[in-house]
């Protein structure tokens, strides 16, 4: 039998004596200076530890007897506990002095992963699952070397992915123990390992070619000859059968042999089944043992995505962060990806997805001196039609993953093709045929890479990302050694340890053929995540608003004030939160409870800095204007708004007032004493009937609740059109079984629509709420079980094109999903869906099996069921998940799982959906703006000085079909006085638009959304107003160079 170690064991247990909860600053002050102040041993000051217990010395002092190292028994092993804590050990170690000229690991294994550091850096992770459970001492030990030093290992207490209890995602588990296992010295017979390596391979390759195959046997027969003349009594056999194997890889492939190009990879997800903090953690373990590799394997390259690990590391690890940047200079640690996370591809809005880009690539401009060519996105539960243009438009031109193969119903038909978005942009796109972004490198995986392409002809090359992923780790020298034996062997595809760019330049010489997939990219599973973890589906929409917000009143006080400092630094760190919680195990609330917590605290972190950005840039606005004091009403939107306000009054009361707020720009609040003509518009009338039913109607719409507060009718005024089908109701509340087959947060399966029952509301229940006039509504009260309630008020503004919903849940369910209907008296085979700068159209049947996969879906503010001249729009302010079957507009209100976190949900709810029926299009129709106002709502803003007399806007637009989105001021000119404007064509058509502007504009030019400016992209800007030119859902940015501005005294932002 060929030994791989020769070793001397411990069991650790009895050494674990420090007291749990034991800071490593507190242990060492105890002990009499063992560390620093925030350092976990002596020397350690360049690194921060995140948290941590100091255990008691573990020493390794192995006595020499008759020529083999042995240890006295130490007694059972103990116990870690307290989750997601670290505890350290400070091993002692002493190598005897029989090792010479050995090859000498310490073996150690965990139930949590350990970081082992050596003089005060992190030098290797150790990791169970990832097959890293030993760390090389010495390669060779020398006469002169030391024989005793201390290294100090941390161990976390929670598994590799995570603690849950009894299943990987169940919730964590309080009571779970982890156990240090095994503590050794041993020498490590490298030239045993060569043998068990060609062994393993050889054996594959039998395995794998089949006894069809004549190379099969010649493995086969090769292993039984290396069996034959190894003695493992004899070493100086080894090299016989060693010279076998070096045969037999060394009999080459033909010329047209496929071509896998290996990557070292490491996938960890940001926060998932574990919380941000252990994150920063599995960061350094896994990444300390790439750097490892990389220095023993000159071509081994490492890719690594997701550039807010890395700022971890540079915050918590410095020394780690300056090795990786020297490893990138020389070409084998390679930054990829572009973004600040690997976002979710579905739910974060268009800007965010530009923002994601535009934080990650400067990140990594800054960092490792260049921008990444490729969006890595490998793990992600769908992919935006709009992806390829904002790729395009920062600097990608190719994109890499692999999620598609998860799909239920139907498999994707390319792994390399190229992706067209919803304005035409196109990249070439990647999905690795081996299905994974954790390989192992053995036969079996890189025979299905080539087997298993199904772009056979096409292309000639894939990728091969190998290291162990999600938890961590990464790959490991076993997977790099199999790699480079494979690495142009006859009978199997040649193998190459690449890189990124060297294998998508290999996939663009052969593009030539390839096909074109045109639209999103969607995952038939794991749909549920589009309701999921509602509270965090709202944070994550009001905090694009309120930074939305922010933005614009900052650039425009900045504009208009000489003094004003826009707070780019303060608005950096709040999109950063937000762009870490749209990762995409957060925003889709598929992760644990704590992460859960710790996402809204962000949001409410944003929320409160925010409001007092969004107050200071008020003041600004209003500084040196002459005008009573009051509340300064602003318009957020390109577009003039009319729209009953709700204005603070004093005595904390509120007054209703309509006040009509031009583009982009702010109005004076009215007088408390003045009186709101509504004329010419129709005041709002509301009458209760004898049987209990309400009626509200403004003129343009009218709606008729019955005495439950279901929806009886919908009528276009004007045309006299009903928009509810004919003998159903709509505003029905539904409530389904939700049992998925396994992954609880994530999925819902088409099954659970067979459990449809609806909520039957208690007749006597809707009563009059406001009485009409500006305003009417009604509300009423349901129960939806003995443990769950709602209560909500349909609401009905004077002009309002739209009737709303504002509804309170109280949710107390287990797998119960909760949906709201609406019949519409339309027809039509598709549904349009709002998607990122942008719209969609989904089929509302069930034709094909492609169809069928798409029973829920996701949009953003709206969604729409038109058909020729009429339709009916369904609005919602911070839901995402929704489906049209048939007729019927289907909004997903409430999911209810118990894993990975058992309080999903549960609690108090608000939000708010609109109806909105429509002549003609919805594009026509205005369904755009409306959803946007909705979600942008009118702001009155206390004003500390006088409030401007008059009205002011800063920007207006010839087109409705155009969106101007974000107005901002300039990354390069954190101090100057540059803005950037980003507008997008939002109804699918060409169009030519004048953006007129009344702040002091010197220059304007387009730019990228990096914004680089475009060399060609001047704009003659005269007359106050410029023209721009759009194709369909194109987005473009510009530059606005400013002038000077006034110089009164304005209020720095805060």
């Amino acid at each position: 039998m060929l030994r791989l170690f020769q070793h001397t064991r411990l069991q650790v247990g009895v050494w674990l004596r420090a007291q749990v909860g034991r800071s490593p600053a507190r242990q060492a002050r105890r002990k009499g200076g063992l560390a620093r102040r925030g350092c976990p041993s002596p020397g350690l000051g360049a690194q921060r530890p995140i948290s941590g217990h100091l255990r008691s010395p573990l020493t390794l002092n192995p006595r020499e007897s008759g020529g083999k190292a042995e240890l006295p028994p130490l007694g059972p092993p103990r116990w870690l506990s307290c989750r997601w804590w670290t505890c350290w050990f400070p091993v002692e170690l002493t190598i005897p002095e029989a090792w010479v000229g050995q090859e000498v690991p310490l073996l150690w294994e965990s139930d949590g992963e350990g970081l082992v550091w050596r003089d005060g850096q992190p030098v290797q992770g150790l990791t169970k699952e990832g097959e890293k459970t030993s760390y090389i001492l010495t390669d060779k030990l020398e006469e002169g070397d030391p024989r005793s030093l201390t290294l100090y290992v941390e161990v976390a207490c929670n598994g590799l992915l995570g603690a849950g209890k009894e299943s990987m995602i169940a919730a964590p588990d309080p009571e779970k123990m982890f156990q240090v296992s095994r503590a050794e010295l041993a020498v490590f017979y490298r030239d045993v390992h060569s043998l068990l390596v060609d062994l393993e391979l050889l054996l594959g390759i039998a395995k794998g070619l089949g006894e069809d195959n004549q190379r099969s046997f010649q493995a086969l027969y090769t292993a039984n000859q290396m069996v034959n003349v190894c003695d493992p009594a004899q070493p100086e056999t080894f090299p016989v059968a060693q010279a076998l194997a070096s045969r037999f890889f060394g009999q080459r492939g033909g010329e047209s042999q496929h071509t896998i190009h290996a990557v070292g990879h490491c996938h960890i997800d940001t926060a998932w089944l574990w919380p941000f903090k252990e994150t920063v953690r599995k960061c350094a373990r896994s990444w300390t043992t790439a750097v490892q590799l990389m220095e023993q394997n000159p071509d081994f390259v490492f890719a690594c995505s997701q550039a807010q690990q890395l700022e971890w590391v540079k915050s918590h690890y410095p020394g780690l962060h300056a090795r990786l940047q020297e490893f990138a200079c020389r070409g084998q640690f390679v930054p990829v990806g572009g973004t600040w996370v690997e976002m979710d591809g579905n739910l974060p809005s268009g800007e965010a997805m530009v923002r994601q880009f535009l934080q990650g690539q400067n990140f990594f401009l800054q960092e490792f001196g260049k921008m990444c060519s490729e969006f890595w996105l490998p793990d992600t539960f769908g992919y935006s039609a709009q992806l390829p243009q904002i790729m395009r438009g920062c600097g990608i031109t190719r994109f890499l993953s692999q999620k598609l193969s998860w799909s239920l119903v139907n498999s994707f038909p390319h792994h390399t093709f190229f992706w067209e978005g919803l304005d035409g942009s196109r990249v070439l796109a990647h999905f690795p045929p081996g299905d994974s972004y954790g390989m192992q490198g053995n036969v079996e995986e890189v025979l299905k890479t080539m087997v298993k392409n199904r772009d056979k002809g096409r292309t000639n090359h894939s990728a091969f990302l190998f290291g162990f992923g999600d938890g961590g780790g990464g790959p490991t020298q076993t997977m790099v050694d199999r790699l480079k034996r494979l690495h142009n062997t006859d009978g199997l595809p040649r193998v190459q340890l690449s890189s990124p760019g060297r294998l998508f330049t290999a996939l663009e010489g052969d593009s030539g053929q390839l096909c074109t997939w045109v639209g999103e990219l969607f995952l038939e599973l794991h749909q549920g995540t589009y309701t999921t973890h509602a509270q965090i589906k709202k944070g994550n929409r009001e905090c694009e608003r309120i930074l939305h917000d922010v933005e614009l009143l900052s650039s425009l006080a900045l504009a208009r004030g000489a003094q004003f400092l826009y707070p780019a630094a303060q608005l950096q760190d709040l999109w950063r939160l937000l762009l870490l919680n749209q990762f995409h195990d957060v925003v889709t609330g598929s992760c644990i409870q704590l992460v859960a917590e710790e996402a809204m605290c962000h949001y409410e972190d944003i929320r409160s800095r925010g409001n007092t950005l969004l107050s200071a840039a008020a003041a600004a606005l209003c500084m040196g204007e002459p005008g009573p004091e009051g509340l300064l009403i602003v318009n957020t939107l390109p577009w003039e708004r009319t729209e009953v306000l709700a204005l603070p009054r004093s005595g904390g009361a509120h007054s209703l007032a309509l006040v009509t707020v031009p583009s982009m720009g702010y109005a004076p609040a009215p007088a408390p004493t003045s009186l709101q003509p509504v004329q010419p518009q129709q005041p709002v009338f509301v009458v209760q009937e004898t049987d209990g039913s309400v009626t509200l109607d403004n003129g343009i719409i009218r709606v008729r609740l019955d005495p439950t507060g279901c929806l009886t009718s919908l009528v276009l005024v004007a045309s006299g059109r009903e928009a509810i089908a004919e003998g159903a109701v709509g505003n029905q509340f539904v409530l389904f079984d939700d049992v998925p087959l396994y992954w609880d947060a994530w999925d819902v399966m088409d099954y659970h629509l067979e459990t449809r029952k609806p909520v039957l509301g208690q007749a006597g229940t809707l009563a009059v709420g406001a009485e009409g006039g500006m305003r009417g509504s009604a509300w009423f009260l349901l129960q939806i079980s003995p443990n769950s309630r709602l209560s909500q008020e349909v609401v009905l503004d004077v002009g309002c094109p739209y009737v709303r919903f504002h509804t309170e849940v109280h949710w107390h369910e287990a797998h119960k999903f909760l949906k709201v209907e609406f019949p519409a008296r339309v027809r039509s085979p598709q549904a349009t869906y709002e998607v990122q700068f942008g719209h969609l159209q989904r089929p509302t049947h069930h034709n094909t099996s492609w169809d069928w996969a798409r029973f829920e879906v996701w949009a953003h503010r709206w969604m729409d069921l038109s058909e020729h001249g009429f339709g009916l729009a369904l609005l919602n302010d911070c839901k995402y998940g929704a489906s049209v079957r048939g007729s019927v507009l289907s909004l997903s209100l409430l999911r209810a799982p118990k894993a990975p976190d058992a309080s999903a949900d549960m609690g108090r709810h608000e939000f708010t959906y609109a109806l909105m029926p429509h002549k003609g299009s919805l594009q026509d129709a205005g369904v755009i703006q409306a959803a946007y106002s909705l979600n942008f709502p009118l702001l009155a803003l206390p004003a500390p000085g006088p409030a401007p007399a008059a009205a002011w806007s800063a920007f207006s637009l010839s087109s409705p079909a155009v969106v101007l989105e974000t107005v901002k001021q300039a990354e390069s000119s954190p101090q100057g006085r540059t803005l950037v404007l980003r507008l997008y064509e939002a109804h699918g058509s060409h169009v030519d638009c004048w953006l007129r502007t009344s702040l002091p504009v010197q220059e304007a030019v387009l730019c990228d959304l990096l914004e680089r400016r475009d060399p060609a992209g001047h704009l003659p800007f005269r007359d106050a107003r410029l023209k721009l030119t759009f194709s369909p859902f194109q987005v473009q940015s510009l530059l606005l160079v400013l002038g000077p501005a006034r110089t009164e005294t304005l209020p720095l932002g805060l």
